[in-house]
């Protein structure tokens, strides 16, 4: 297993709580069911790269912050994405 995976599964529980959201939440913003995203929190699914992108977004956090390999949190400026 990479150490990055294992991070990311820490990463979305965290983002999830210290937003207030519940699974149930994060779920229906993702368009998937609540035992789904669990699957994603316990590392027992894969997430997908159009819903990283969408929780990144939802938690203002760049992918590298969601997956792991870095500490700071700031996305990237709009510009830089395209």
């Amino acid at each position: 297993m990479m150490p990055w995976v294992i991070k990311m599964k820490y990463r979305l529980r965290e983002l999830r709580k210290e937003a207030g959201l519940s699974q149930k939440q994060v779920a229906q913003y993702l368009a998937c069911s609540q035992s789904a995203y669990s699957r994603y929190e316990r590392e027992k699914s894969i997430l997908y790269a159009k819903d990283a992108v969408k929780l990144a977004d939802l938690y203002h956090v760049s992918l590298d912050y969601l997956a792991g390999l870095t500490v700071r949190r700031d996305p990237y400026p709009r510009s830089r994405r395209k």
